[in-house]
């Protein structure tokens, strides 16, 4: 039996390279035989934390948005993919509050052990070191949960430039057949 497998697309743009890079992931965690849900935080409603703690009595967040369905995607899931455009030399905005907004998932019990990253930037492959310490910091609040791997795709600028890549394109399938 398969894993259940959340992969979270963090990209609003069409088109968007770490979002096809997600996809490929997705291919080959599938054909590994595993349970995959994909999640697109396109059009999605999803506020900024309020800091109450509310969510660490009540296991949920008192701002009622699509944040809420997502953290329990999460908190169902076996593996954590995130997937994310490098801005900055860090994560997406939005990547940061859907993390932020999961923080109902520390007062529960959370099945997720494996974590992975899928970045692209416009800028090298460095880039993705402040993200993956970012992560690191979400990651090492909860007991027994690691970062297993991650790629990076460098060098993009325009939407779906990644298609040129077959090399990372395969990557992340494989990244999806390891899991």
């Amino acid at each position: 039996m398969g894993k259940n497998v959340l992969i979270i697309s963090t990209s609003l743009r069409n088109g968007s390279n770490s979002e096809v890079l997600a996809k490929e992931t997705e291919k080959g965690a599938k054909d590994a035989g595993h349970n995959v849900e994909f999640v697109s935080l396109k059009e999605k409603n999803i506020q900024f934390c309020k800091g109450c703690l509310a969510c660490q009595k009540l296991k949920h967040c008192v701002i009622d948005d699509d944040a809420n369905v997502i953290t329990e995607k999460m908190l169902n899931a076996d593996v954590i993919v995130w997937a994310t455009p490098v801005y900055y030399y860090e994560m997406s905005g939005q990547m940061k509050t859907i993390i932020d907004r999961a923080n109902p998932l520390f007062a529960s019990n959370y099945k997720f052990r494996e974590v992975y990253l899928i970045t692209t930037s416009a800028d090298g492959d460095d880039a993705i070191q402040p993200v993956i310490n970012g992560l690191n910091g979400w990651i090492a609040c909860f007991n027994g949960v690691k970062l297993c791997g991650y790629i990076s795709g460098g060098g993009l600028n325009g939407p779906a430039e990644i298609n040129n890549n077959e090399k990372l394109l395969e990557k992340a399938y494989n990244l999806g057949k390891s899991i």
